[in-house]
């Protein structure tokens, strides 16, 4: 596992990479007895599995804002549209401000994060959800962002963000996954400059993960980068990137999945026999309806480009957005 904060396939570039992917994490998460009681928290297994495929960093919003262990534990207190971390006992000690100045604080010490798990129901790293009181005391609703992944989503709406408990859920998994290698490639990309050329590039790889997951983004894209050399090169990759990103934060169905399919074993019409044709498209009729994970028809058609090459399909990101390590195309 990477230094903790306290202490201070297919022919993808990303998949040869001489370090893996740096990723941020809850530091209770990581194995470091840093919450309000002196103590740590579990990881469960699917956490587990991203630290063998990134590497990971530990971060503490609430040691970094000077509080210490053990401490008073905190909680929101406020309204629906506005929330103060306030000490539990007196309500006399607001955090607020510094749990959330420190989000700047691990962006600037890690320029390069790709992706952040938070702590579920934790009123500075929770997602979504956290408890909110009342200023008596009371609970009142469980509809807030702790103070801290707020910050973060504020400051870098580009990076991908989860805690452990929705890392259960393996859709949300695997968008988390591939969000987090596809802004990796990116931070990968700029730091070599930027060109209409490269962008148009790098759009090329990522067609059919889009299609993917929202083709109505798929086709923006496209038309965005129509004219990529007449316009303001600075201004299209932000427009461009958001776009790509935010497209990948819908949930991919079977169904576009499968469409998806479809188009790759176009590309093997004249490559191989009408029977071998036939077996690939009986695998992703039953994808389509259920009967088999993503990763069968994926994997044949892995096979058949291994036979009869094709430099567009070797490049893209579809066939393979993270290491196979990770067994996420399993289960959906």
């Amino acid at each position: 596992m990477g230094r903790s904060a306290e202490n201070d396939s297919a022919g993808r570039s990303r998949m040869s990479d001489d370090h893996k992917p740096l990723m941020g994490i809850g530091s209770c998460l990581a194995g470091n007895a840093v919450r309000y009681n002196a103590q740590t928290k579990s990881p469960n297994q699917y956490v587990r599995g991203l630290m063998d495929n990134f590497e990971m960093r530990a971060f503490c919003p609430e040691m970094g804002a000077g509080m210490g262990v053990p401490r008073p534990p905190i909680h929101l207190v406020g309204s629906e549209t506005e929330v103060r971390a306030l000490d539990v006992d007196s309500h006399q000690n607001d955090f607020t401000e510094k749990i959330a100045e420190y989000a700047q604080t691990v962006l600037s010490l890690a320029p390069e994060l790709c992706a952040y798990v938070l702590v579920k129901g934790s009123p500075s790293c929770g997602y979504e959800r956290v408890k909110r009181f009342a200023t008596n005391g009371h609970r009142v609703a469980s509809d807030q962002q702790g103070i801290f992944a707020a910050a973060l989503a504020k400051l870098d709406p580009l990076l991908p963000l989860e805690d452990d408990g929705r890392l259960n859920d393996p859709g949300l998994r695997e968008s988390f996954v591939t969000r987090a290698y596809t802004y990796h490639d990116w931070k990968q990309f700029t730091q070599s400059g930027l060109s209409a050329r490269g962008l148009i590039e790098f759009y090329s790889r990522y067609k059919y993960l889009v299609m993917a997951h929202h083709v109505p983004s798929y086709k923006l894209l496209g038309r965005m980068l129509a004219d990529a050399g007449k316009r303001d090169l600075q201004q299209l990759s932000g427009e461009f990137i958001s776009t790509l990103m935010s497209a990948l934060t819908h949930r991919a169905t079977r169904r576009s999945h499968s469409n998806v399919l479809y188009h790759l074993s176009g590309y093997l019409k004249r490559e191989v026999s009408g029977e071998e044709r036939q077996r690939l498209k009986q695998l992703i009729d039953q994808y389509r309806l259920g009967q088999i994970p993503l990763v069968v028809p994926v994997t044949m058609l892995k096979h058949h480009f291994a036979n009869k090459p094709n430099r567009y399909i070797d490049s893209q990101v579809f066939m393979a957005p993270y290491p196979d390590e990770l067994q996420l195309r399993n289960l959906v």
